[in-house]
């Protein structure tokens, strides 16, 4: 695989004797140009492509999207005069490519689209977002995000409970596997459950597991989940909604470090290390006696919090960048930018599904857009939201106003502070001074 380059970096794809004598002109206007056959194209790091689309990559378009999905920059196709009215050309060319250009070139034109897909390329932070592996990573650059990644390493090395708190939707079980990919753990199991997604009857049975025989339909031995984790990570999704009879069950685990199986009467020791989330306050569930105080104490020996989506200012864009590629690969569709709208209108929203709603509305986002960017409607997003600020004194409303422009252009310069800076036409002294008076980042 080829090293980044410092300069521009174009990449030609299949190319044909046109292309090639293009290359001196580029070379002289400050272009690194290499090129190599479709199936070897993954391996080079490009800033643009030109591919010399051809009848066989339309009869086989699988390879090409594949391509575009996962280089994570704008690509540019060349044709030639017969090739563009081939049936259904126009459609697949305008879907998963920034431009086109026919056959001869006109040189001047070429080089100046090349340097427009550059540019779109860096506009829109492409070749900044990752999408290979199964898990979302915990991305982002706000304070909060932060905090947490340093938090998570230090208590990922250590074998005590964790107890993961804060709103549905903001990652809970990100953190979960983070702390198990971080720990001595991480080659044995993480098993997670649902406390609140299993029947009640069939709870103590999933926890635990039961011999055959043990009741009706019990026709062969079950290993339970905690069992399943042993030597690794049992992570216990929902606590909150866990029946007080098997909280006590839960309780006499993490004391004795052994179970007994639904119609066993063996211990069974096991090894696990526990992790537990609840989006609800477990202190007033202790007072109104639906969450046992001494399994509390038990579980909250370490405690992270997750923030909600509306505190990470900045990390909005980035979020949905990175879904849009994410996704992208799930339907069969080019990754697509946001318009402006789109951005405004994603800044104004509440966000009350966190990270999960903005994961839904990108997905249906790039199902229901028909142009290259993902406009507001698309994300279900109204483009003009109008807000029923409550009444206060003239220094309450420059208090919000101060706040939600700095929100506001955060979301659309987070990584370029001067720039924001220079948007609001303050010196980037004041930013700083206004995000710390505001507690951002």
């Amino acid at each position: 695989m080829l090293e980044p380059s410092s300069n521009r970096r174009l990449l030609i794809v299949d190319p044909c004797d046109d292309c090639h004598r293009l290359l001196p002109g580029l070379r002289n206007v400050g272009w690194d140009v290499y090129s190599c056959t479709l199936s070897s194209a993954q391996e080079y790091p490009c800033d643009v492509g030109l591919l010399r689309l051809q009848a066989s990559h339309l009869q086989h378009p699988d390879a090409v999207k594949d391509l575009i999905s996962r280089s994570n920059t704008e690509w540019i196709a060349v044709l030639s005069p017969d090739e563009l009215r081939t049936q259904n050309v126009g459609d697949f060319v305008c879907e998963w490519f920034f431009d086109f250009h026919t056959l001869p070139f006109d040189v001047s034109r070429v080089q100046v689209t090349i340097g427009r897909a550059f540019g779109m390329a860096r506009l829109r932070g492409k070749g900044n977002v990752h999408v290979d592996g199964t898990e979302h990573e915990l991305l982002g650059d706000s304070r909060p995000i932060r905090e947490l990644r340093k938090l998570l390493s230090k208590l990922a090395p250590t074998e005590s409970p964790v107890l993961i708190r804060g709103e549905s939707g903001t990652g809970k079980e990100l953190v979960a596997r983070t702390l198990h990919r971080q720990s001595q753990r991480r080659d044995k199991p993480f098993v997670p459950i649902n406390c609140g997604a299993i029947p009640e009857h069939l709870i103590q049975s999933e926890l635990f597991g039961h011999e055959k025989g043990a009741f009706t339909g019990a026709h062969q031995r079950k290993i339970g989940r905690i069992e399943a984790a042993h030597g690794g990570t049992l992570f216990l999704d929902e606590i909150g909604d866990l029946p007080l009879e098997l909280q006590a069950n839960l309780l006499r685990f993490l004391q004795e470090k052994h179970i007994e199986r639904v119609g066993g009467s063996q211990p069974i020791d096991v090894d696990v290390r526990v992790l537990a989330a609840t989006h609800v306050d477990l202190e007033k569930a202790i007072e109104s006696g639906r969450f046992r105080e001494d399994l509390y104490y038990r579980l909250n020996v370490l405690q992270v919090v997750t923030a909600p989506l509306r505190d990470r200012h900045g990390d909005l864009s980035m979020l949905a960048s990175h879904f849009s590629h994410f996704y992208s690969l799930e339907t069969g569709r080019r990754p697509r930018s946001f318009s402006e709208d789109a951005l405004v209108a994603m800044g104004k929203h509440d966000w009350p599904g966190n990270v999960r709603e903005l994961a839904n509305r990108v997905r249906r986002g790039l199902v229901l857009a028909e142009g290259r960017q993902i406009e507001a409607q698309d994300l279900g997003l109204a483009t003009q939201h109008a807000f029923a600020a409550s009444m206060g004194t003239l220094e309450d409303y420059k208090h919000r106003a101060e706040r939600q422009a700095l929100c506001d252009v955060l979301n659309r310069h987070s990584d370029n502070l001067s720039i924001a800076a220079k948007v609001l036409g303050i010196s980037r002294p004041t930013f700083y001074r206004l995000l710390h008076k505001h507690q951002i980042r």
